[in-house]
């Protein structure tokens, strides 16, 4: 994997691991949640960028790079469908290409009625999210992984880059529910790197309120 920088919501950035062969995102614990409307445009791009790159098959078990502990397969649901992903339990998890735009809204799932119309046609389509064959015919999901039929839809991305945009160029103040989210990453970040150490949790607890005050005054610099 290499290791590529996006912009961080409020302020400073996020370094992901990046898998272009393989298709794949790490995200280590809360970075995923940090990523402002401006990364996800950047990675978005970057994406479409690497579209044509040689892949490589994923393992059919993944280990957790912090740990080497075999990763989880999960699921989640947003407006978009049902996307999957392989997490640890500690340190982050593990997402394809694919899948990551399902979670972010480019990439919307195919109806009953659009997936017998190209079973019709076409009968057997790879899965998005772990490459396996899959027998529209019969199947709406992946028998392997069970992740559902998706497909990149030009009206689903104009209206993801829509939204994520409007978003980067909003100026007004920010909202306090933001704010307290991104205070709580920072004290969780802050906790996780005092269980590593051995540290007690009050060494730092005075830097919450510091945190509050310098995210605010990042903003209000703008």
């Amino acid at each position: 994997m290499s290791a590529h920088r996006f912009p961080r919501k409020l302020t400073g950035e996020v370094e992901l691991d990046l898998c272009f062969a393989c298709q794949g995102i790490w995200f280590d614990e809360y970075e995923s949640l940090q990523l402002a409307p401006t990364g996800i445009i950047e990675l978005f791009k970057l994406i479409h960028e690497h579209r044509d790159d040689q892949r490589l098959p994923l393992a059919n078990h993944l280990r957790c790079p912090r740990c080497n502990e075999r990763l989880i397969r999960s699921q989640d649901r947003v407006k978009s469908g049902l996307f999957n992903y392989q997490r640890c339990g500690q340190h982050g998890r593990f997402i394809n290409f694919a899948q990551f735009m399902i979670e972010k809204g480019f990439v919307r799932q195919l109806t009953g009625a659009e997936i017998k119309e190209i079973g019709a046609r076409i009968g057997v389509v790879r899965c998005t999210g772990c490459g396996a064959p899959v027998d529209i015919r019969k199947d709406s999901a992946c028998t392997h992984c069970r992740a559902p039929i998706a497909i990149l839809d030009p009206q689903a991305v104009e209206a993801a880059l829509t939204s994520y945009q409007r978003v980067a160029m909003k100026q007004a103040a920010p909202e306090p529910a933001l704010l307290a989210e991104a205070i709580l990453l920072s004290e969780r970040e802050r906790n996780q790197r005092q269980r590593e150490r051995g540290r007690g949790l009050n060494a730092d607890i005075g830097d919450l309120l510091q945190d509050g005050v310098a995210m605010v005054w990042n903003m209000v610099q703008r």
